[in-house]
């Protein structure tokens, strides 16, 4: 039987396409490429930016992007599960935007921290020599708020600041806080790949953070690429799987509810449901 790791159920629960700034590749194609590498399930989750000073502010259109997840529904449903999703930064500090969006019938929404000092990108904050103490202290401060706050699925790229730094900094105390909010508010921890293209040995966060969010009674995660282009869909996953303890649970949500990777996750097409 099929462990709760989901080795076979390859997916990608955090993939951009072009109703994000950053990225020019459609659902479609996305699509094409699941299926030739065997993808069972994409979720596609679009950059949400309030931060002025983001060049992606105001760029993301909700009915545009559900006009084309139906598109991509009614061509590709027989073949791979779709899900639609949102990965919405900073979520305590925008609250009515936010509560607005989640109305929206999404499947998942991931929560993010992109800025927390001087309304500065990570990539900004290094360029203007914010060191890393300074740069790890702000960002576990709002990944606290953000948490508490609660109202999203699974919290994308924990220890981001790495992806730029290349080291991570983080007192257990306060990250075993974090942790022990986002069990009590049902938020699952993304294993996130993306910085293993970056160079990176590890994921976000590391397999470390990752047994201190057990120990804190954490158990449900997702996985995700954080792709921007179908060369870099599901890349990773394995290396993700492996990190897993036997009391992990890797799964998905289908509108807003955690569903475990199982033989039978895929019977029948979540996408038609």
């Amino acid at each position: 039987m099929l462990s709760k790791r989901g080795d076979s159920m390859i997916s990608d629960l955090h993939v951009h396409t072009l109703f994000s700034c950053d990225s020019k590749t459609t659902m479609a194609l996305y699509c094409e490429e699941a299926i030739l590498q065997g993808v069972k399930c994409i979720c596609f989750t679009d950059h949400v930016d309030y931060n002025k000073n983001d060049y992606g502010y105001g760029f993301y259109k909700p009915q545009a992007y559900f006009d084309e997840f139906r598109r991509a529904q009614y061509e590709y449903s027989d073949r791979i599960t779709l899900l639609s999703g949102i990965e919405f930064s900073e979520p305590h500090i925008y609250l009515k935007e936010f509560e607005d969006l989640s109305k929206l019938p999404y499947d998942f929404v991931l929560g993010s921290i992109h800025y927390w000092i001087d309304d500065l990108f990570v990539s900004q904050m290094e360029a203007k020599g914010i060191n890393l103490e300074e740069a790890f202290e702000k960002y576990w401060e709002e990944v606290y708020k953000a948490v508490s706050l609660g109202g999203f699925d699974s919290l994308a790229h924990m220890d981001f600041p790495k992806r730029y730094y290349k080291n991570s900094l983080w007192d257990e105390n306060k990250i075993n806080d974090i942790f022990k909010v986002m069990v009590k508010n049902n938020i699952s921890l993304e294993i996130n790949t993306s910085s293993l293209r970056k160079g990176l040995s590890e994921t976000m966060p590391s397999k470390e953070l990752l047994y201190i969010y057990e120990k804190a009674g954490g158990k449900n995660v997702t996985i995700g690429s954080d792709s921007h282009s179908t060369n870099e869909l599901a890349k990773g996953y394995v290396q993700a799987i492996e990190m897993l303890t036997p009391t992990m649970v890797n799964g998905f949500y289908k509108n807003r509810r955690f569903i475990a990777f199982s033989e039978d996750t895929f019977k029948y097409n979540f996408t038609k449901a």
